[in-house]
């Protein structure tokens, strides 16, 4: 069921109620692919398997999908993996809690820069057409050297929004190659499906998205893919179901029948045999409306990283269920935490930690489905236990010493407070 009518009608005092928990959701997503789990769910029947039925809302922006939320317009929503630890901690305009119980998967973004750029990179640093993330992101560290030097105006690169995964693995490659996202670039807030168009018209000299809108770009001739998010981080969360915590606990029942339907509807977004079903439901125009081609080919991980043909292939670009790829791992959520100390969004605290490790919610992941995942090989350390689990540039993450590992990089941003975050 899908509702693109994008007005501000209330959800939960309408909602169809059985037993005093409601069954119908109204849930907000952004057209992405990340959004699959929930689209297939309400598509295919999966949440009708539980008596549920799932009011699909088409949105424009992560600023809205949170104040929706925040403001019972919407039960649950697709979100960014870290809006919720964000919220729990207080940030950004009109923070309200919200938990997740459910990981939407991992996988789908990368960082395109425009021609114009990318171009000027191999002509100034002699960077290989072959060149991996790392090498890139120092080409670009040179470009930006010179461009200083020179005095041109810094380089403007888009994002989706400050408290997500795009931010934070965007600033993370800059800071790799040698770039301090804070002064030697300006980062700025665009919207998923208007990436293109910004880069087109030079008003972006890259961007860091999720898919398909990368490949939109490097397809149309305007852009290079130049890292993928299995680059940066493979094992790292996308987007994620959230909730409000008092919802969840209204609708336990509820809850845990929703997160059995999307288990289901994971597990079958995951076989590749059913991806071209899944392109076709996720190029219509209630949902993505972008070319089906183009979604088969990113949920295969075959990038077309440029219009002159030239291939990557990315292997597991879209996790939806394998490797524990559901469980809202706590660690996860102190990983994020950490990159909001790096940065300067919030200052260590003890109370912190705790905040942002509240809004990932194992446990009603471990009652709705009846088990634990095996995360025995990354209860602790992230980024040094399997070769998927690695960052970019080496560095191991161990949440028992927090500071030390924000202390460790060698680029850091200036000081800022919260309230010096630009928001939406």
């Amino acid at each position: 069921m899908i509702n693109e009518s994008g007005d501000g009608a209330p959800a939960g005092g309408s909602s169809l109620r059985h037993g005093g928990e409601q069954k119908t959701l109204r849930a907000g997503f952004i057209p992405l692919m990340d959004a699959s789990i929930l689209i297939v769910a309400a598509e295919l029947g999966f949440a009708a398997r539980e008596g549920l039925t799932l009011d699909l809302v088409k949105d424009v922006s992560w600023a809205n999908v949170r104040d929706r939320l925040a403001f019972r317009q919407f039960d649950i929503a697709h979100m960014l993996s870290p809006m919720p630890v964000a919220s729990m901690l207080g940030l950004g305009s009109n923070p309200s809690p919200t938990i997740t119980p459910f990981s939407l998967g991992r996988g789908g973004n990368a960082i395109t820069l425009s021609l114009r750029l990318f171009e000027r990179m191999t002509e100034e640093t002699g960077l290989p057409e072959t060149a991996g993330a790392l090498e890139c992101a120092k080409a670009m560290a040179a470009v930006v050297e010179r461009m200083r030097e020179a005095g041109e105006p810094p380089l403007t690169l888009g994002m989706t929004y400050p408290f997500s995964s795009h931010n934070y693995e965007f600033r993370y490659w800059l800071a790799a190659g040698g770039i301090d996202p804070d002064r030697d670039v300006k980062l700025v807030v665009v919207p998923p499906p208007l990436v293109a168009d910004a880069l087109s018209a030079g008003a972006i000299d890259g961007f860091c998205v999720g898919a398909p809108w990368n490949m939109v770009a490097s397809e149309r001739g305007v852009g290079r893919i130049v890292a993928a998010k299995q680059d940066i981080w493979p094992s790292a969360p996308e987007k994620v179901l959230g909730m409000r915590p008092e919802w969840a606990n209204a609708n336990a029942d509820t809850a845990s029948r929703l997160l059995l339907a999307l288990d289901q509807a994971a597990r079958w977004c995951d076989r590749p045999e059913n991806h071209v079903h899944l392109a076709e439901i996720l190029s219509a125009p209630r949902y993505i409306a972008a070319p089906e081609d183009i979604i088969r080919r990113a949920l295969a991980g075959e990038f077309s990283v440029d219009a002159r043909g030239t291939r990557r292939i990315v292997p597991d670009y879209f996790v939806f269920h394998r490797k524990a790829a559901n469980y809202p791992r706590k660690t996860q959520a102190l990983w994020i935490y950490s990159q909001m100390l790096r940065w300067g969004q919030v200052r260590f605290s003890e109370t912190g930690m705790a905040a942002a490790t509240d809004a990932f919610r194992g446990d009603l992941y471990e009652t709705a489905l009846g088990r634990k995942e095996d995360l025995s090989h990354a209860q602790d350390l992230i980024g040094g236990a399997t070769e998927d689990d690695r960052f970019l540039d080496g560095h191991v993450f161990d949440p028992a010493r927090m500071q030390d590992y924000v202390r460790a990089f060698a680029v850091r941003s200036r000081t800022q407070t919260p309230s010096d975050t630009t928001e939406d």
